[in-house]
């Protein structure tokens, strides 16, 4: 028989204690490394690093500013947001919250600019703030959230999550408006949200075949409410030709663009001289941009009066480089473009104003509506964006000259519309938010960018389309307030 081996007792306390410590760090070990991973790729409260270029994205209060140009207006969120919440416990005042959600933290390639998007956010806090205590002051109040899908909307998924669960948290979230230009991610998004419940407004989203999902409106005209509003005036010029140059991989806002100018301009008195000239952004920069080079030599062959541009800003300066340097130099042409001419800055607003060419495009609001056409737009709505008016007063020296904070405020004044009409106080949910934009035909929003009413398919009754002209300073001048029906609907 072998020999029985027995240990000290000291020797086998020690050999257990070694076992539980190597198996508690085996444990501990993986648990801390999540830790420290996910302390280090956490921004804030809601917010964390995503992707490649490490963007903070998420749901914020305003606690974090995504980007310091955001820090002044995310502030003043912040401030009112805080005063609802102890509303809410002192005064038992019921609240539900609104997201705005765009692309925040942008790259080379995103459509939008730095200056759009804080001009949304700024006229997003304007309608907040008449909500809660200004002149449209009413219940429940509104706590605005900020959200951050990432440049392009790579990080929507987890952007979308955010705003899901905050259905049922403490933030009692019921709309989400905003929504970020017309591209596949940002509609995937907005599915994401209808289909869990949560109202929708677009503020800036106008590609025609994003229609018919529960609970989403828009509160800009679409494509083809653009492109009529584009040929009504077209005809009242002397222009009878036009070409139509087309980006072939933006298939929600240049196809729809494109589809419904062709449709809308040709008649017995106007034509179209030639087939679309395309070109494909969705290839290696070099590629579309030396397309865009070699398209001037075909117009010049067919020398039509209108250049129909379906395509992006970003392009669209581009295409005016190499239309300044055609060889038909003595022929003259006028551009017009879509409502995503919007988001150039100020720098390529000069410099497409001084290529030799006019350039004309469907935007979406302009603050000179209100002494153009003073019928179409709420006068009361439309003060708050004139010269020394609030917005001035809040935001000074924020030269607001792309209308983008006149169509973020209507989106919010929507949703608050609907929060104002629905059944439900703080407990109302996002579904019956929906349901009642379809219900403002007799009571329309009264909008700065024009009286705002529904179709059943989400779109805008018969809007205002401001015609606007670049110019060398910068800015788009208003030529006048268009519609698709011809004259748009005014005020009772």
């Amino acid at each position: 028989m072998r020999p029985r081996l027995e240990w000290p007792l000291h020797i086998v306390r020690r050999v257990v204690i070694a076992v539980v410590v190597v198996a508690a760090l085996a444990v501990a070990v993986p648990l801390t490394m999540n830790w420290i991973g996910e302390t280090r790729a956490r921004c804030d409260d809601g917010v964390v690093k995503k992707g490649e270029n490490n963007e903070c994205v998420g749901v914020t209060d305003g606690s974090w500013a995504f980007a310091d140009h955001l820090e002044r207006v995310e502030g003043m969120i912040k401030a009112e947001n805080d005063r609802v919440l102890k509303d809410a416990k002192t005064k038992k005042e019921p609240y539900v919250s609104v997201a705005y959600m765009t692309s925040f933290t942008l790259g080379d390639d995103d459509s939008n600019s730095e200056d759009s998007v804080r001009h949304e956010l700024e006229g997003a806090y304007l309608a907040q703030h008449r909500h809660n205590r200004g002149d449209l002051s009413s219940s429940p109040k509104i706590r605005l959230l900020v959200a951050n899908t990432g440049s392009r909307s790579a990080q929507w998924e987890h952007t979308v999550g955010e705003l899901i669960d905050r259905k049922t948290s403490a933030d009692r979230l019921v709309a989400v408006a905003g929504l970020g230009p017309s591209t596949n991610p940002n509609l995937a998004a907005l599915k994401r949200l209808s289909k869990n419940g949560i109202a929708t407004v677009a503020s800036t989203m106008s590609a025609t075949n994003i229609q018919n999902i529960p609970g989403f409106v828009r509160v800009g005209p679409d494509n083809v409410a653009e492109a009529q509003a584009a040929a009504n005036y077209l005809k009242k010029t002397d222009a009878r030709t036009a070409v139509v140059v087309q980006d072939i991989s933006d298939s929600n806002y240049a196809k729809t663009l494109n589809d419904a100018f062709s449709e809308a301009f040709p008649d017995k008195d106007h034509r179209l001289v030639g087939e679309t000239m395309t070109f494909d952004s969705a290839g290696a920069p070099g590629v579309w941009k030396a397309e865009l080079r070699n398209i001037p030599v075909n117009i010049c062959d067919k020398k039509p009066e209108i250049i129909f541009f379906a395509g992006r800003g970003r392009q669209l300066t581009h295409f005016l480089d190499a239309l300044a340097n055609r060889s038909c130099t003595r022929q003259k042409f006028t551009v017009f473009a879509g409502d995503d001419t919007s988001n150039l800055n100020r720098r390529q607003i000069e410099l497409a104003a001084q290529r030799a060419v006019r350039v004309l495009y469907t935007g979406l609001a302009h603050r000179d509506t209100l002494s153009n056409s003073p019928e179409s737009v709420s006068e009361r709505s439309a003060e708050y964006f004139q010269v020394n008016g609030q917005m001035d007063r809040w935001f000074p020296g924020d030269d607001r000259y792309d209308g983008q904070d006149i169509m973020a405020h209507d989106a919010v004044l929507t949703a608050a519309h609907g929060i104002e009409l629905a059944p439900g106080g703080s407990e109302m949910t996002g579904e019956a938010v929906g349901r009642m934009f379809h219900q403002m035909d007799g009571q329309p929003v009264a909008g700065a960018s024009g009286f705002i009413s529904f179709q059943n398919n989400g779109n805008p009754r018969n809007k205002a389309v401001p015609i606007l002209s670049l110019n060398s300073k910068g800015r788009a001048d208003l030529v006048e307030v268009s519609a698709a029906q011809g004259r748009p609907p005014v005020g009772r």
